[in-house]
């Protein structure tokens, strides 16, 4: 591609004719032409006799040619030329044109004395008397070497940039023209947006937006911003050829040329659909988190807040059965049923609270699957009575041993039953089996109830999910029975499975669970429910804001033979130990204005060397909870409802 002649040509042409003119009008005086031309040292300016031979010689033609004046002058400018030009006439071409035309100009390769060649932009002009005869020839060069490298690199750099735009895939690259028509597209547009070059140039960027967007002018806008201030950036959807959408960063800059006046734009834009989503999961993640931490700190306080009403309540069914020597009236017997239940259902609460956070420690030992099924019948055995249910155990001889939390496996195994029994009509079957197979324990509870709809069945270990609430069901329960038995299980290293071959077709859910590689069974003790009689008598003091609960717990420990004081609050109790000794001090954590905590600590303070053993009551049982009362200097922590043996059994070491 030849180079733009114009700048150069222009300042070499002007110099040309300034000098044909000055010799004209300097003609008679030879010394000042010489002196002129001597004086240029950025061009080789010399004469040609009419044959084109050189006739003088300047100090620029000795710096740029290598020749001396002597050398050269006398010899056929064809000297300068490479010989293809030679040989090709170029020379004499030259002298005809400036001949005929006047003057002669050329962009071209010279070469010097030594033999190098140099890129030199020449004007070859006709010098004629006033009559006209023709003289001779001027002629002016000038060394455009360095001006070619250097416009050769820009131009190499240029091609390597579209080189590097086109190739680029990942961001869409392309010029606008000044109407915002595309004028460009590189392949990572192709990519992105889906049309090719042909399908595309020439078109509006428009075609981009969504019909929304461009309605609201929002295309002309952006080319406005981007005229105005540079540049404009922008984050939003953008639509592909197909249709599609895809959420882009974009950003238009504004292209002048050297005078400022607006050529066009850039746009750059990037497909950000992967991070959009990404980010749109996170903050659904993390809203999702939120919710369930609000939900588990939801449960603990509720649980907490049942834990208190249902507290005096048991403890006056506790003394019912100890001045009625446990021989209670039909109607007691519905009210300790009931409130049991209510205990269960608390109970779910804060086991699905507790799980939720990782919160339950397994107590693990080596347990015998046979004795974990005796005790969950032993505890489902209420329920699966009144409904009137027919259950039979299929158990091997020998032991089934696995590594686990006794207590939780049995409550594994109870919530299985108990769903069984509420999901059966009366007089129904339940199936419980047992077996061990290549290393696992299989243990599933098989009932001849209502089934599960195959929509429900994927779901029915979820959270708060359950089966129709017909009137057949005995017990209505919150649908977080399946959800404690699913992590429970999870955390012993096992798997649960429930299946049914739909309604009114029964179902059977499955534990697995791996087999401890031992033998010997472990068995507990029952407990005795009849309330001890102290052996000896203690100073017991009673703080407790529910009256209710206060009463009822002060007639128990009278009643176990123990001297009782009560207060409602922090300042009433201080009040009583200034002539009350307590030998144990039973505190309500949640006590207004000053709490259990800062009341035990005044307890200390007021009665120094005498300080009764502190037992709490409280209606949060996390460990967290109980690590805080033990730090406060508590010797036993105690959830309401208390049991009142445990109670009796805590008041000494």
């Amino acid at each position: 591609m030849p180079l733009p002649r114009e700048p150069a040509s222009a300042e070499v042409r002007e110099l040309g004719e300034e000098l044909v003119e000055r010799a004209h009008d300097a003609a008679a005086d030879a010394e000042v032409f010489r002196l002129i031309v001597d004086s240029v040292k950025d061009y080789a300016i010399f004469m040609l006799d009419p044959h084109g031979r050189v006739a003088t010689w300047n100090v620029g033609a000795e710096k740029i040619m290598g020749y001396r004046a002597e050398e050269i002058v006398g010899k056929n400018f064809a000297t300068f030329y490479p010989p293809d030009d030679v040989k090709a006439g170029k020379t004499e071409l030259e002298l005809v044109v400036a001949q005929r035309e006047g003057r002669f100009e050329d962009l071209g390769w010279r070469v010097r004395k030594d033999g190098t060649r140099f890129f030199a932009n020449t004007v070859l002009s006709a010098v004629r008397d006033r009559s006209g005869a023709l003289l001779g020839f001027s002629k002016v060069t000038r060394d455009l070497t360095e001006q070619r490298k250097a416009d050769e690199q820009r131009r190499a750099m240029e091609e390597r940039f579209r080189l590097i735009v086109e190739s680029v895939r990942d961001y869409a690259i392309f010029a606008l023209d000044r109407d915002g028509k595309v004028a460009t597209w590189n392949a990572g547009a192709e990519r992105i947006k889906g049309y090719s070059a042909p399908e595309i140039v020439g078109q509006h960027f428009s075609r981009f937006y969504p019909p929304e967007d461009v309605r609201a002018g929002k295309c002309d806008w952006e080319l406005e911003v981007a005229a105005r201030e540079g540049r404009f950036e922008d984050e939003g959807w953008r639509v592909r050829k197909d249709g599609s959408t895809f959420w882009a960063n974009v950003v238009i800059s504004a292209v002048r040329d050297d005078r400022g006046n607006l050529v066009g734009f850039s746009k750059v834009t990037r497909d950000l659909t992967d991070r959009k989503r990404a980010e749109e999961e996170r903050t659904a993640r993390l809203a999702a988190e939120h919710a369930s931490r609000a939900k588990d700190e939801f449960l603990a306080m509720l649980g907490h807040e049942l834990r208190n009403p249902l507290a005096p309540i048991v403890t006056a069914l506790e003394l019912i059965k100890l001045r009625s020597g446990d021989a209670m009236t039909k109607e007691h017997q519905v009210i300790e049923r009931q409130v049991g239940h209510m205990l269960r259902l608390v109970d779910d609460l804060l086991d699905v609270s507790r799980i939720a956070r990782g919160k339950v420690e397994l107590k693990r030992k080596r347990v015998d699957l046979r004795e974990v099924l005796a005790r969950a019948l032993e505890m489902a055995a209420p329920l699966m009575e009144q409904r009137k249910h027919h259950v039979a155990v299929d158990q091997p001889a020998e032991p089934v041993m696995v590594n686990g939390d006794e207590s939780r496996l049995a409550q594994v195994v109870s919530n299985l039953l108990t769903n069984s029994a509420r999901y059966t009509p009366p007089g129904g079957n339940v199936i419980v089996s047992l077996r061990s197979d290549g290393g696992e324990a299989l243990l599933a509870v098989k009932d001849d109830g209502q089934g599960i709809d195959p929509a429900l069945l994927p779901k029915v270990f979820d959270l708060f999910v359950q089966g129709d609430q017909t009137s057949e069901r005995a017990a209505g329960g919150l649908g977080l029975g399946l959800t404690i038995v699913r992590s429970l299980v999870h955390q012993h290293g096992g798997r649960v499975a429930a299946t049914s071959s739909g309604r009114g077709q029964g179902s059977t859910f499955s534990v697995i669970l791996p087999i401890d590689g031992a033998h010997a069974a472990i068995s507990g003790g029952a407990s005795n429910a009849r309330l001890p009689r102290a052996a000896s008598s203690l100073k017991v003091l009673v703080v407790d804001d529910n009256e209710d609960a206060r009463t009822l717990l002060s007639e128990i420990l009278e009643t176990a033979g123990h001297q009782v004081k009560t207060a409602g609050d922090a300042f009433a109790a201080l009040e009583v130990v200034r002539a009350f000794l307590p030998d144990v001090a039973v505190l309500d954590l949640g006590l207004p204005v000053v709490d259990g905590f800062e009341l035990a600590q005044k307890l200390r303070d007021r009665l120094e060397g005498a300080t009764p053993r502190l037992i709490a009551l409280s209606g949060y049982a996390q460990p967290t909870d109980r690590a805080k009362s033990a730090r406060a200097g508590f010797a036993v922590h105690l959830v309401k409802p208390v049991d009142a043996a445990n109670l009796l059994a805590q008041l000494t070491d």
